[in-house]
């Protein structure tokens, strides 16, 4: 079977009748291989993929969406580009359940940068198919997330976020405006910071994990 993106498994060294999911989302310039690299070090129960994003930069980088430039060298994103990801992350999830005996009500996302503004407009866009999200290094873009998500069913989802204090890809001050937007939504929050660039410090690795062990 064929599924909508490439992808790395590592199936989960207890088994169970159906296994909860973690799904790693790379980020900008980066593939599937990136996240995998935390697989070994995840709680063994999950099933732990790691999908490789849709557009091909060359030499093994992939992009969930493009980032242009203007004439006057500001940056924005492809937001087109993104709402087509967000569509095929959420397809990709329910072929992994049909494929693999997997908890269709424990689905978590972890992104990394670009993966994790995916991961925001996934969860928020089809929170019946997404109980967790672990956004690290990212920012919530309502933009990409589908119309009228604000009157979803968010009761099983929460979302731990995290950013580095001197991240010079995606300013600190972007990340900082996500857990308001969430606790207008009731979405149980946790928010950390770092003293880090652009990047995953071992304590965000760690925060997380314990965070996902507590869930």
């Amino acid at each position: 079977m064929n599924l909508s993106l490439e992808y790395l498994i590592r199936e989960p060294k207890i088994k169970l009748d159906k296994n909860p999911l973690i799904l790693l989302l790379h980020g900008y310039g980066s593939n599937e291989k990136d996240l995998f690299s935390f697989a070994s070090e995840l709680p063994e129960k999950y099933y732990i993929v790691s999908a490789r994003a849709p557009y091909d930069l060359q030499y093994g980088s992939y992009a969930w969406f493009a980032i242009n430039f203007d004439a006057d060298q500001n940056k924005f994103s492809d937001n087109e580009q993104a709402k087509q990801s967000r569509d095929l992350i959420a397809t990709f999830v329910d072929e992994l359940i049909q494929h693999y005996p997997i908890d269709a009500q424990d689905v978590t996302l972890i992104g990394f940068s670009q993966g994790s503004v995916l991961s925001y407009a996934v969860a928020l866009s089809y929170p019946e198919k997404i109980q967790g999200v672990v956004a690290m290094s990212g920012y919530l873009n309502t933009e990409i997330i589908k119309d009228g998500f604000e009157n979803n069913d968010f009761n099983k989802l929460r979302v731990f976020a995290s950013h580095g204090t001197v991240d010079q890809v995606i300013p600190v001050e972007w990340a900082r405006k996500t857990p308001a937007i969430l606790n207008q939504l009731d979405i149980p929050v946790v928010y950390k910071e770092y003293p880090v660039g652009h990047g995953v410090a071992p304590q965000n690795f760690y925060d997380f994990r314990n965070w996902l062990l507590e869930k």
